[in-house]
């Protein structure tokens, strides 16, 4: 009995990990609101610069990266009103330039926020 149900379940685990990479990705770094992997898939596939070997395997991904979204939106609800600069990078150095540039240290250096 036990088995019975376990492998199913470790086999559904396995399949939604494996699944939904362009969510997984996007929940990785700074908060980009809600359901980022579906809209970076189709943003990626809109674009030009998308090779046509990579747009098939955008569109396998799509369905499943919405249902990843979907099971993270209470996560994505959690992080919606966190700072950002906490989890970026680029905005960090981005607020500490400004910081600095503000404390009157140093030249003034153009960054696009």
């Amino acid at each position: 009995m036990i088995k019975a149900t376990l492998l199913p379940l470790a086999a559904g685990c396995a399949l939604m990990a494996t699944s939904g990479c362009s969510s997984v990705m996007s929940h990785t770094g700074a908060d980009q609101g809600y359901y980022p992997g579906t809209r970076a898939n189709v943003a990626m596939m809109k674009s030009d610069d998308t090779s046509w070997a990579m747009t098939p395997l955008l569109a396998l991904d799509l369905p499943f990266s919405a249902v990843m979204d979907t099971l993270l939106l209470p996560y994505d609800y959690y992080r919606a009103g966190s700072d950002k600069t906490a989890d970026s990078p680029r905005a960090r150095i981005h607020k500490n330039e400004l910081h600095s540039l503000a404390a009157g240290g140093g030249t003034q250096v153009a960054v696009n926020p």
